[in-house]
């Protein structure tokens, strides 16, 4: 270390440093530190489907380092993407410090084109194993009680981004109406990303007349009531590390807002996580029991796990066609028990000819996130968006 801390420099008069690692480091990213801060080194590190990541060392004023998470990506999605993850990470981070790292900037860099952005948050030391579920769903829940909405209503001030996908928020005193505008918004990008369906349209339509009313206007009608939780948005395993010195969980690359609690697990029905192994859904709700009506618990969760499917088709494009075909089923279910169509009304069901195998490759429960296969499919999924 003493070698590099003698290389340490600052901002060249090209505004660009000198090479201090494979990461090029710009006066934009800096200026964000206190001035006379010099970097010690900059080097890609980590593994992200959407951005470039690296970590950064520093040496400021007074002699003290420390070392920063760094995020980059291109073009208006990638602004997106790190404002909207600044903003989720401050949130989780100022109800419960020791859940998410401490963020620190985020701002447009200076130099490259097209246009690219960065998120600066606090470095950890962090395994990749699979997060304690005990320690892990004891300290959601009381993030999920802890937190207050600064409105008192549903949603979020900025749109953040789940994956590369911008979700739609805003404001709403429903829970119901915004998870309609959310689900509704979601839908139509899938219709643009994948192409028309015609019996998942009408599907679609039918939950959001229907079944979204019945099944979540539940929770708020015959003198129930939900408050809105902050939520991280895309709590999967590959989104948690625990530190090599203490065992604390930490969570990264969020999408929160406020919700109804239950709407984070939702993401824990789909089979492509490790996370869905059924010992986190039961230990959560040993610390945050259902919302009444109870028994409809597994529909509610079957529908909030519609909306991150729907997200997966969208993200990944033809890549997550099984997982689009997995929430067709999903709304057929709900659609069969609360708002049936007459018979032979219906769209065709799926039958086993039109069943899209599901890449292996994008299997966290078959193939380890960050080894070569995953490895390889990240990259991939960053150039289909430019990243």
């Amino acid at each position: 270390m003493s070698e590099n801390m003698d290389k340490a420099v600052q901002v060249g008069e090209a505004g660009v440093l000198p090479d201090l690692g494979d990461f090029p480091i710009d006066e934009s990213i800096l200026a964000t530190f206190p001035p006379g801060t010099q970097v010690v080194s900059a080097n890609r590190y980590g593994l992200s489907q959407w951005t470039i990541t690296a970590r950064l060392h520093v040496k400021y004023p007074d002699g003290q380092t420390n070392r920063y998470f760094l995020k980059t990506a291109k073009g208006e999605v990638g602004r997106r993407l790190m404002e909207g993850e600044f903003h989720a990470i401050s949130s989780l981070h100022n109800v419960d410090n020791l859940f998410a790292p401490k963020p620190h900037a985020w701002g447009k860099r200076s130099g490259p084109d097209p246009e690219t952005y960065f998120f600066l948050l606090q470095y950890i030391d962090m395994s990749d194993r699979f997060p304690d579920p005990n320690q892990l769903c004891r300290r959601l829940a009381q993030l999920h009680r802890n937190s207050v909405s600064p409105t008192g209503k549903f949603g979020f001030h900025i749109n953040t981004c789940q994956g590369r996908t911008q979700q739609s928020l805003g404001w709403e005193s429903s829970w119901a109406i915004l998870f309609t505008k959310m689900l509704k918004h979601v839908a139509q990008e899938d219709n643009k990303t994948n192409g028309h369906w015609e019996a998942l349209d009408r599907l679609e339509s039918r939950i959001f007349s229907h079944v979204i009313p019945r099944l979540l206007g539940a929770l708020e009608s015959d003198g129930r009531s939900i408050r809105p939780c902050l939520i991280h948005g895309d709590l999967w395993e590959g989104n948690t590390g625990t530190t090599f010195d203490t065992g604390n969980i930490y969570t990264f690359d969020a999408a929160s807002f406020y919700a109804h609690n239950e709407m984070e697990i939702g993401d824990w029905r789909c089979f492509y996580n490790n996370i869905h192994d059924k010992v986190y859904t039961r230990t959560y709700l040993k610390n945050y029991a259902p919302s009444e009506p109870k028994e409809e618990w597994d529909d509610r969760n079957r529908m909030y796990s519609i909306y991150y499917n729907l997200l997966y088709s969208v993200n990944h494009g033809s890549q997550g066609t099984a997982i689009r075909q997995i929430a067709f089923d999903d709304m057929y279910y709900l659609v069969d028990k609360f708002a049936p169509f007459a018979a032979t009304e219906g769209p065709p069901r799926l039958d086993q000819s039109q069943r899209v195998r599901f890449p292996t490759e994008a299997d966290h429960t078959a193939t380890k996130f960050g080894s070569a296969e995953s490895s390889a499919y990240a990259a991939k999924m960053r150039e289909s968006v430019g990243s």
